[in-house]
């Protein structure tokens, strides 16, 4: 592709060279840079692309987009300054792939939590109705049925457009993605066309990278007013800052609820472990799902399927036949003692499946939680999520996470700031996160709930930059099978 196909739409502030240049890749990491590459220097997180550009050229690139053309620059190559790299990089990317997301209905989720459960049920739903799909989520990415590896929540431009154009040759018609916080901040999701955008809600968390709740609330922000007037914006009445997404939003304005007034309404008629009977506008259906945020979650999956044109008697079928998605709320029983793997990870993920498991139980028998937090991650919920835990549960045992480079006794000393001398009793600490499993699993006697929090689907635990194999559900599993 030419060079100056690649970018249009990207506003130029100047070049040198050739800007019909033949470009064979596009690539913002120097060490994928093959001969005929245009390489896009962003300035990341943790290092400038900039830094990188000599050797960029010297692998091939025979153009280069960059915020400040060099002085000392090799003869042949062609220079474009802009004045957003990153955003350059997601058009750029978008250009070269052939514009994917506008020959398909890519349709956005964000919000602190819900946003794999929403995405995938949207996937499997419209997957059942007979579409071709494709999924971008936290736990896996699908083009069709095949499986990619999900390395971030969002992924980079080059990355996502590369597979949205693959999902377009497999004549996929509809593509879910969820949209997170740092992927609206870096720009990965410049360039990209979307036909409606869901907003799930917002609570703390990711504040290590946003630093105020304020920056974490315009990013999540910023994707609803990209939206344009032919897209769809569904918010969470229930959310006080739903109404903030819908300010300035030029897209068409829809709201859903389970306990107000809205556009799609829904209320939980019973639950007990094995699901929940719903009711939503005025129909009833039972579903394999538990807790009033999954009510939520599946009133959002409704609303979307409503406004992409699906009919209400399909959906509520598709609704009753779909299954939890991995490590969300997943339910493993031996011996008439029942573990739950799930991946809250922040206070307010921690109350809703705390809250969820008392209300089902209802005094029967004791809550164990065995919960960590993760490192290099905000420090300032730690003491929350472990006083949260200590307060709804009968048992609590403090554990590791996923370290990563941090001491996990630190973090475990965070944690237990937040345990008071009325809940300590509750409280103890076994660093092993297979023996703090192990150990509830000892405790717990036929009738009792366990609830296994913060890793839901992941395989591994990250520790000193190494990751080894380490499954939640494997270690649940095994221990319960293995209690006499």
């Amino acid at each position: 592709m030419r060079l100056n196909n690649i970018l249009e739409e990207i506003e130029i502030i100047a070049s040198e060279g050739n800007l019909s240049v033949n470009i064979a890749d596009i690539s913002s990491d120097s060490r994928k840079v093959i001969p005929g590459s245009l390489f896009i220097a962003v300035k990341g997180t943790k290092t400038d692309g900039h830094l990188y550009i000599d050797k960029a050229v010297e692998l091939g690139a025979v153009a280069v987009i960059c915020s400040e053309i060099p002085v000392s620059k090799k003869e042949g190559v062609t220079w474009v300054k802009v004045k957003d790299t990153a955003s350059a990089l997601g058009i750029a990317a978008s250009n070269f792939y052939g514009r994917p997301s506008s020959k398909v209905k890519l349709i956005g989720v964000t919000g602190t939590n819900g946003k794999t459960t929403i995405a995938t049920l949207l996937y499997r739903m419209f997957s059942l109705l007979g579409y071709q799909c494709g999924l971008f989520s936290t736990v896996c990415n699908y083009v069709c049925t095949d499986e990619y590896p999900a390395t971030h929540t969002t992924p980079d431009p080059v990355q996502l457009n590369s597979l949205m154009a693959r999902m377009v040759e497999e004549k996929c018609t509809h593509v879910f993605m969820e949209v997170s916080s740092h992927a609206v901040d870096q720009k990965r999701i410049s360039g990209l066309k979307f036909a409606g955008g869901i907003f799930t809600n917002l609570t703390h968390d990711h504040l290590d990278y946003h630093k105020t709740f304020g920056n974490y609330l315009s990013a999540k922000k910023s994707f609803f007013d990209s939206l344009s007037p032919d897209a769809f914006a569904l918010v969470n009445a229930d959310d006080k800052n739903s109404e903030v997404m819908l300010q300035n939003c030029r897209a068409r304005k829809y709201k859903f609820s389970t306990h107000g007034v809205a556009d799609f309404r829904a209320s939980v008629i019973e639950q007990g472990m094995d699901g929940m009977e719903l009711r939503i506008d005025r129909e009833e259906v039972w579903v394999s799902f538990i807790g009033d945020y999954n009510a939520s979650n599946l009133l959002a999956v409704y609303a979307a399927a409503r406004l992409l044109g699906q009919r209400k008697r399909d959906i509520l079928l598709m609704l009753s036949e779909l299954e939890p998605v991995r490590g969300r709320l997943e339910v493993i029983r031996v011996n008439n003692i029942t573990g739950i793997v799930d991946y809250a990870h922040t206070p307010d993920a921690l109350i809703n499946v705390i809250d969820t498991l008392n209300k089902i139980r209802q005094g029967k028998g004791q809550l164990i939680t065995v919960v960590g937090a993760g490192g290099d991650r905000d420090r300032t919920k730690r003491p929350k999520m472990a006083r949260i835990c200590a307060e709804g549960s009968d048992k609590v045992i403090l554990t590791s996470d996923n370290p990563r480079s941090e001491d996990p006794e630190k973090i475990l000393d965070d944690m237990e700031t937040g345990i008071t001398p009325e809940i300590r009793p509750k409280v103890i600490r076994i660093t092993n996160r297979r023996e703090a499993i192990r150990t509830a699993v000892m405790m717990a006697k036929k009738g009792d709930v366990m609830l296994i929090a913060g890793k839901g689907h992941e395989t591994y635990q990250e520790i000193k930059g190494v990751r080894y194999h380490f499954d939640d559900r494997e270690e649940l599993t095994e221990a319960l099978k293995s209690k006499t």
